[in-house]
C-alpha cells in the first residue's frame, strides 16, 4: 500500500522563491533528501499540490511530466503520482546531452573518470568480495580476448572499469559513473582506435589492467592507485604521440617510445 504525503504549508519567503515549476523540482528533491518521501509512495493529487505550493495546476502537471521522462515519479491513471527510483542511465543521456556541445568534452570527461577511479581503487581494496573479483578477472580475460576487436575490445575495457568502480561499494561513486556511461563508452572506443594495430602497445594493454587486478587481490592501495595513475597517464602520453609523433607519419611507435 502506497502512503500519501503531504506538501508542507509555503510561507512568503518560499513564495518568493524561484518559479512555480522549479517549486515543484525543489519540493520533491528536499523531500527526498529529507527521506520522508521514498519509492512507492503515492504524491497529493495535482490540485492539492498546486494549492499548497501556491503554483497554477498547468505549471504542477507540467513539471510532474517532466519528472516522469526522468523517472522520478510514475504518473498512473485513476490512481496518482507515485514515486520511482529513477534509471540512472536516463540521467546518463540527460547528461551526454547536456555535456555534448561543449569542446573536447571527452577530454574533460576523462578527467572526471580519473578522479572517479582513482578512488575507487582505493576504496575497492577495502571492500571488493569475492563476486568483485570474479567479475573484474572474467573482465581481464575479456580484454585479452578481444584485443584485436576495437568495438568488442573497447566495451570489453568499459566493463572492467565499471566492475572496478562497483567494487568499491560506494553508491555515489557508481551513480556518478553511470551518469557518465555515455560519454566514457566513447572515450574508451576513441583511445582503442587510437592503440590501431601495434602489437606491443595491445599487449602492455592487458598486461596493464591484469596489474590493476593482482594489486586488487592484494589489497594494496598505494600499488593499485600507483598502477592506475600510470595506466591513464600511458593512455594520454600515447595519444599524444600518436597525433605528434612516428605514427603522424605513418609509422606506428615502438612500445619503447610508449613507455
Amino acid at each position: 500500500m502506497t502512503r500519501k504525503i503531504q506538501p508542507p504549508s509555503i510561507t512568503r519567503t518560499q513564495e518568493a522563491e524561484g518559479t512555480g515549476f522549479s517549486k515543484v523540482f525543489a519540493f520533491l528533491r528536499d523531500k527526498l533528501l529529507e527521506g520522508s518521501i521514498r519509492s512507492g509512495d503515492r504524491l497529493v493529487p495535482e490540485r492539492e499540490l498546486a494549492l499548497q505550493l501556491g503554483v497554477s495546476r498547468p505549471i504542477v502537471r507540467e513539471a510532474l511530466r517532466a519528472l516522469s521522462m526522468m523517472g522520478v515519479v510514475e504518473i498512473r491513471e485513476r490512481v496518482g503520482t507515485i514515486v520511482r527510483k529513477p534509471d540512472v542511465s536516463v540521467l546518463g543521456d540527460f547528461f551526454a546531452f547536456s555535456m555534448a556541445q561543449q569542446a573536447d568534452i571527452v577530454d574533460d570527461v576523462m578527467q572526471a573518470r580519473i578522479a572517479i577511479e582513482v578512488q575507487a581503487v582505493r576504496l575497492a581494496c577495502r571492500h571488493a568480495s569475492t563476486s568483485d573479483l570474479e567479475r573484474i578477472a572474467a573482465a581481464v580475460d575479456r580484454i585479452e580476448a578481444t584485443v584485436d576487436d576495437s568495438e568488442e575490445g573497447s566495451r570489453a575495457d568499459y566493463e572492467f572499469h565499471t566492475a572496478l568502480v562497483r567494487a568499491s561499494r560506494s553508491e555515489t561513486l557508481m551513480q556518478l559513473y553511470a551518469a557518465m556511461s555515455t560519454l566514457l563508452m566513447r572515450s574508451h572506443h576513441e583511445r582503442r582506435d587510437v592503440v590501431g594495430g601495434d602489437p606491443a602497445v595491445k599487449q602492455y594493454l592487458v598486461e596493464d589492467h591484469a596489474r590493476i587486478f593482482q594489486a586488487l587481490v592484494a589489497r594494496d592501495e598505494d600499488r593499485a592507485d600507483q598502477v592506475l595513475r600510470k595506466h591513464f597517464s600511458i593512455g594520454d602520453e600515447y595519444r599524444r604521440k600518436a597525433a605528434t609523433g612516428p605514427a603522424a607519419r605513418g609509422r606506428p611507435p615502438t612500445r619503447e617510445e610508449v613507455a
